[in-house]
């Protein structure tokens, strides 16, 4: 593919940062979008409007998208260091002999996992400063998240990284720029696009999961199940080296996934007795 989109001059547009970026505007547009239908006003502000019984601090009145941009923010930069620091941590021994390449972000080498846990972190105590409710503010996010993240895995797919092992399916893609993070003239599958599909397809089901939303939390924690799976499932066609975990065949990204699956599992379930309890 095409890892340098532009090069004028001293000026270089990498193909990987562009759609990066792209996949950050594309989930906080949505996510403003998309807050418009939940409350997010702090809970002693809902205290105060229901005792003064006024309608015209209903449903929706806050500034929600402008909430959601700030976060979206520092989601943003907690994401990218958190991201990098993973990735940087899973070959540390050559990040130590050439410090320099820590920055250069602009060439690939973002771990999604590490950015997840690290937003994860700085949203929730976040958060807790603006006296959001948590799982509602991540109902919110979570299909900005699939549909941003299924963007940026187009970046990844033009820089060669994330690449597939050796295949000779009708569907195989072969790098020849030199510039290429994958293994040149040789038809490989394309697990990034499979990453892209697999991502829009949690982003409409979760859309679809959001009509039908029994309890706060339902949405993101079904989020976190579906990347979980689909996940682990394409790491299967993963041909970069994935490290172990606990064992040679599974890779520290299937290890991951799989505890995600059984938290998400968990979650739900806790969360749905608390709110049928609730109404018992």
């Amino acid at each position: 593919m095409h890892p340098v989109l532009i090069e004028l001059g001293s000026f270089t547009l990498y193909t990987y940062g562009l759609f990066v970026g792209l996949g950050f505007v594309a989930a906080l547009f949505f996510a403003s979008k998309n807050a418009l239908n939940y409350d997010l006003r702090p809970d002693c502000d809902k205290r105060a409007d229901h005792n003064r019984k006024d309608k015209n601090t209903a449903r929706g009145e806050t500034d929600n998208p402008g909430v959601i941009s700030d976060l979206f923010f520092v989601l943003l930069v907690s994401a990218i260091l958190g991201a990098r620091l993973f990735y940087v941590g899973l070959d540390f021994p050559y990040f130590w002999k050439n410090p320099l390449e820590i920055v250069k972000i602009w060439n690939g080498g973002l771990v999604f996992y590490g950015g997840f846990i690290s937003a994860l972190v700085t949203g929730f105590f976040y958060i807790r400063k603006k006296h959001l409710n948590v799982w509602v503010t991540a109902d919110i996010v979570a299909p900005a998240i699939a549909l941003g993240h299924a963007v940026g895995r187009i970046g990844c797919f033009f820089a060669g990284c994330c690449y597939g092992k050796a295949c000779s399916l009708p569907w195989a893609v072969t790098f020849t720029d030199p510039d290429s993070l994958a293994p040149l003239n040789i038809g490989l599958h394309p697990t990034q696009l499979y990453s892209v599909a697999s991502n829009l397809a949690i982003f409409f089901i979760l859309l679809f999961l959001q009509k039908q939303k029994k309890f706060h939390g339902m949405v993101f924690w079904s989020y976190v199940l579906l990347y979980g799976l689909f996940r682990s499932i394409v790491e299967m066609f993963r041909g970069d080296p994935r490290g172990s975990f606990l064992f040679s065949w599974i890779s520290f990204s299937q290890g991951i996934g799989m505890i995600m699956v059984v938290s998400a599992l968990f979650m739900l379930l806790l969360l749905y007795t608390k709110k049928k309890n609730a109404r018992d």
